[in-house]
This record gives C-alpha cells, structure tokens and sequence, in this order.
C-alpha cells in the first residue's frame, strides 16, 4: 500500500490524483460538470453530478497509474456549498446550492437589522453573507415542499460537499465533516468546537441533521468494497483552501498563501489564537490536528478563474484560456481598462452581495487584448485589497512572501502583475497542486505513510520567484483607479 489517492471537488470540475509514497503525481483523472443558474445571481449543482464524477475520475485515476494499491483517500472539496438528503434513501431533496449562490441575501439582510451579526461573528469567525452554508440550508428547509417537518422528524440529513461524498462513498455509513468545513458553515463555534444551538435555533435548523465534526487526519470510514475492488480507509479532509493552506506548508503564524482557481482565498496562520477581524476578513480554522485547531485569517475572492471562463463562454473572445495571456501582453499600454468582475456580488473585504460586475475606461480602440488585460489585473487588485486589510488587522506583516497555487498560478503575466500591484514577493512552487497535494499529506501521514509536519514542510520546492518591478507611481496610479471603479460599481 504506497499510494494515496486524493479526491478535488471544485466547483467546476471534479479531479483525483494518485499520489506515490514521495508525494508525487502519478496519475490523474478530471471532469467538468455543468452549472445551473436558475435565477440572477443564484448557482446550483446536481448533486448526482458531483457524485458521479466523484466515483469515475476515482476509478479513471486508478486505472492510469496501472492499479497502483492506494492505502488511503483525502478528500478536499469546494466549501459552502449546501446539499440536503433523505437519511435513508441518500436521495437529495434539492440541487446543491453553491457557495457563489446568493439568494439568501434578503435573510442576511435581515438578520443583520436584528443585530445578530455579532452573534455569528462572536462564535463562528464569519461574517452574515449569503457565501455560508448556514442560510442555504435555512432556504431549503423553507422552500423546499415538506422539508421543515421532515428535517424536524428526523429524515433529513445535511452535509457539504465533503459530507456528502463520504455518505456515498461508505455506502451511508458515515455522515461526518472535518472542522475546517464545519468551520465555513456559518453554524460551528470554532473556539469552543461545537455547533451552535444559538444559531441553529435563530435558523430554525434542526442540530439532528448536521454532521459529526472531527480533525483533519482522522478516521471517517471505508468506502464500498464494490467502489474500486476492495475497502479503503477515508483518512483526510479539508476545505479546498484549508488544504492548499497545508499542501503550502503553511505551518507557521504569519505565512501566507493565495489559491487562483474559481474564486481567490488568501489565508496567513496566525496560529493556536483565533484573530477577530477588524476590517471584514474571515476569522477560520486553518487545519485542525490531535484535536487542536490551528486558526488564520481569510480573504475571499468570488470571481478569479471564472473570469477567464467568462472570457471564454460569455464575451467569447477566447476559445481557451491559454489564449488570455498573449492577449493581455498585446494590450495598449495607454488604455487604462478595469474590470470589477463582481458577477455574483464582491467579497472580502467589500461584502456586496447585490452589485454585478462593470467595465470601465473603454474607449473606440478597446478590444478583446484590453479586456483579457483588465481581467487578469483584476485578480491582482482583489489579492492586494485583501493583503491590505490582513496587514491592518495583523499589525503589519513585515516581508512577507506571498506563496500561490491553483490553475492561474501557471500564468506568469498574471503573477508579475500580482508581484507589482501588491510590491511584494511572490513564490510559486514547483507543485502547483498543493489543494490536492494537502489532502493526501492529511490522509499519508495518517496512514503512516508520509512524513511529519516537519518533514513535509522540509520537501516543499520554489519553482519561480516574482519579485516587483513597477515604479511606485504606475502601481499608485493603476490601484486608485480601481479603487474608484469598485466604489463606482457598489453604487450603482
């Protein structure tokens, strides 16, 4: 048994990777699934979706490592996103509601206006935003045909994406979560490592449906002999940034990492004290071990490669997202185009759940290089929003570097901009997986198979190192520009 296999449910897609006992790559397997808009701003998955890639990227991945003996599965999964099912059948009573989905905003508003806003901020580190699963689930419980008097009967269980998962994966056998997913919920006291019946009992949510809660390397269950030929322990779990967060050996206070994939999550440790927030950040649990939560501050970004995919299948001005990079090089410098892609809202630190995205400065001569340009400079001005307010609320992060992953990493152009707007360095590893590459190191170093914490952080390896070239001015001048542009778009 020298093998890991570790499952990445994004939002997008769905991939496994096989990992060997050096921690590296050896296989892999990825499938897009189809997003479902029924409405303005709301985003659904299939459930059955979610789950059937789950199982056929699994089986796919084996079979190209050539049967390789996997003695362990991690799980790392897109957060927030809201499934409910029945208990016993396992079948959904509505679609997923995804984590960009933004419907309960009326609610958030709402429960603002009561001031329980503090109350959610005092337990669970977050804020009152349609983002969590807390106001999802209160919407499927009240718009969903009986499912009220069913949750309260007992029948109904729910779970995000890692709960739902792991429910199919044994067979209904287990109905768990680790304490980084609890912890995006909206519903788990993350210092006292509970759920909250105060907030539970102010959603009208029946504590019976929530899942157990347990550490991060842990044991939650066995899959289905029948799944991939034969039993094999489920020992890692945790949310897709939380797991980049440990596959970047983010070990101590005051590192720091960005993840570029659907959405941006900047997250720096700030070790065994939970940091409450004084400039809109996330307070969260960064990975919890042996029982002890480590904590970290969060800034999340909606929109960063779904930007891309907007060029792609919205505006069509690319066919692939290769294709953004030579455009955005042969952009006019002169032109000054930004783009605000708040398509579902803007997060932290803005938390505007009802603006939408907007252009600004276009002129006769703007065209398809200037839009791709305006687009991935967008991603640097969120990331350096964000690093602003980690700084006021840290003190200070002194020299810190800026360590990035997930799929827009990839992109030099997009990464030197980044290094220049936020005048930091900015390390790229030679593992650009890291999301993945946590969730195995959770589930190997449990099996025994991998090494320690100090071990691990030992083997993480730079593949390129930005460091800042613009000129005070240009970088002064580019980010009040979009400063006025995100205060232009909040206000219309």
């Amino acid at each position: 048994m020298t093998h890991i296999l570790a499952i990445d449910q994004g939002t997008t897609s769905t991939r496994a990777i096989v990992f060997d006992g050096a921690m590296k790559a050896v296989a892999s397997a990825q499938e897009e699934f189809p997003q479902h808009f029924p409405d303005s701003g709301w985003v659904e998955h299939d459930p059955a979706d979610l789950w059937a890639t789950t199982a056929a990227t699994c089986r796919a991945a084996i079979e190209k490592s050539g049967g390789a003996e996997i003695a362990a599965i991690g799980i790392t999964n897109q957060r927030e996103t809201t499934l409910v099912w029945d208990r016993k059948t396992g079948k959904p009573i509505h679609n997923a509601i995804v984590w960009q989905d933004r419907r309960t905003s009326a609610m958030c508003q709402t429960l603002k206006a009561d001031g329980f806003e503090e109350v959610v901020t005092d337990r669970t580190g977050l804020l009152l935003d349609p983002y969590f699963s807390g106001t999802k689930l209160a919407w499927i419980l009240d718009n969903v045909d009986g499912a009220r008097a069913r949750a309260e009967a007992g029948e109904l269980v729910f779970g995000t994406v890692d709960t739902w998962l792991v429910w199919n994966l044994t067979g209904s056998a287990a109905h768990v979560t680790d304490a980084t997913n609890a912890a995006r919920t909206m519903l788990y006291d993350i210092r006292k490592g509970r759920w909250s019946q105060t907030i539970c009992d102010r959603l009208n949510i029946p504590m019976s449906m929530l899942p157990e809660v347990r550490d991060c390397a842990a044991d939650f269950g066995e899959t289905r002999a029948d799944l991939f030929g034969r039993p094999i322990p489920i020992l890692g779990i945790a949310g897709d940034q939380q797991a980049a967060t440990v596959g970047q050996a983010c070990f101590e206070p005051g590192m720091l990492k960005s993840t570029y994939g659907t959405g941006c999550f900047a997250l720096i440790n700030t070790g065994d004290t939970p940091v409450r927030s004084q400039n809109r950040l996330l307070t969260t649990i960064a990975y919890q071990l042996d029982g002890k939560p480590t904590y970290a501050l969060e800034g999340s970004i909606f929109i960063a490669g779904a930007v891309v995919q907007w060029l792609r299948d919205g505006v069509k001005i690319i066919r692939d997202a290769k294709e953004t990079q030579p455009l955005a090089e042969a952009a006019d410098p002169a032109q000054n185009v930004v783009l605000v892609p708040a398509f579902t809202g803007l997060g932290a630190p803005y938390w505007n759940a009802d603006c939408r995205g907007a252009v600004f400065g276009l002129t006769r001569s703007s065209g398809p290089e200037e839009l791709a340009r305006a687009a991935l400079e967008s991603v640097g001005y969120q990331t350096r929003d964000l690093l602003a307010a980690m700084q006021a609320d840290m003190g200070g992060t002194g020299d810190a570097v800026l360590r990035v992953d997930g799929g827009m990493s990839a992109s030099d152009y997009t990464m030197q901009f980044l290094s220049d707007i936020i005048d930091a360095r900015v390390d790229r590893p030679k593992v650009l997986e890291t999301t993945a590459l946590g969730a195995a190191w959770l589930a190997g170093s449990r099996a025994g198979l991998y090494p320690d914490m100090d071990g691990f952080a030992a083997t993480w390896a730079l593949e390129r190192s930005f460091k800042p070239s613009m000129a005070d001015e240009d970088r002064n001048r580019k980010y009040a520009a979009w400063q006025r542009a995100v205060t232009a778009t909040m206000s219309f």
